[in-house]
């Protein structure tokens, strides 16, 4: 579920953290291994955090009819309290994912749903118009019943200001990596396939992972030999740390990563830039790597394959 481009950013953090301390070894390469295993797994825990709300709200008119059949005088609504949401049929799904469970408790994450935001959420859910043609339908078919739960997620939670700000607060890593876990939760909602929690990347993004990090640790010599010359007016010292880093990415891609064509690599590394970095820093790395693309050309330096899907 993880994109080779969400992959580049966790590699590029991971380069900056390795290259903002004085007391990690990057001579040992177990150390950039585990960092870049901590950030990778970091997102796999918010990921399931965001899944995990968005169940607790469905399930939640269980709690709501239970605590209002233990009130003493009762309304009409009290006794009639629809309950089908919480047995919809994705959430039980999810709900019952061995990996999905495991992750839960391995990680600890229940310390991170808020009951008071969760009962918030579900009684905002019960006023819309979706969640009354929901509770309507006495026969919702699987297309419904996960379309109900996704608008749980994008229009309750997502477009909640407070339910975010509480996500900023109080959930590490949400205001760094929302974007991810967005993307993250459009492709669970749009993937048909079962999702294991303890691990959202294939074993050919992992190694791609691993292998970017590393050629950027070994390479960095041989990199900067090509950077430096095509900085020109700018001085190295005062050029962002980041874009520094991508720049040394996009061109250990152009040269060791075969099967990855040379617009896809310099378009994402300028959009990396441009979103990470600062305001100038798509335009920099853009001429940067274009420049010494075409010197590599020259050189006959560039060897890629053709591959679909890339």
């Amino acid at each position: 579920m993880i994109s080779r481009r969400n992959i580049r950013v966790k590699v590029m953090q991971t380069l900056y953290t390795l290259s903002s301390s004085d007391q990690l070894d990057v001579s040992k390469p177990e150390i950039p291994d585990r960092i870049l295993k901590e950030k990778l797994e970091h997102v796999l825990d918010i990921f399931t955090v965001a899944v995990l709300y968005t169940i607790r709200i469905a399930q939640y008119a269980s709690t709501d009819a239970q605590n209002r059949s233990f009130k003493y005088l009762k309304n009409e609504e009290d006794l009639n309290v629809n309950t089908s949401i919480a047995d919809n049929s994705f959430v039980t799904k999810i709900a019952t994912n061995a990996s999905f469970i495991e992750k839960i408790k391995v990680a600890k994450l229940e310390r991170f749903v808020d009951q008071e935001w969760v009962k918030k959420i579900y009684q905002q859910l019960t006023k819309t118009e979706q969640y009354v043609k929901y509770i309507g339908n006495t026969e919702p078919n699987p297309s419904e019943q996960k379309d109900i739960i996704r608008f749980i997620w994008e229009k309750q939670i997502l477009e909640n200001e407070g339910m975010v700000s509480f996500f900023n607060d109080e959930l590490p890593g949400w205001e760094d990596d929302a974007e991810l876990i967005v993307m993250l939760m459009q492709n669970f909602f749009n993937s048909n396939s079962k999702v294991n929690f303890m691990d959202l990347l294939s074993g050919e993004k992992r190694t791609y992972a691993h292998e970017l990090l590393h050629a950027v640790l070994d390479k960095k010599d041989y990199c900067m030999e090509l950077i430096e010359p095509k900085l020109k007016n700018w001085d190295k010292d005062r050029v962002a740390l980041i874009d520094l880093l991508l720049l040394r990415m996009g061109v250990c891609e152009l040269l060791y990563f075969p099967t990855i064509p040379t617009k896809v690599s310099i378009n994402e590394y300028i959009d990396i830039a441009k979103q990470y970095s600062t305001p100038q820093s798509g335009q920099f790395v853009n001429g940067v790597l274009d420049n010494i693309l075409k010197e590599l050309l020259k050189e006959n330096k560039i060897n890629k394959v053709d591959r679909l899907n890339n």
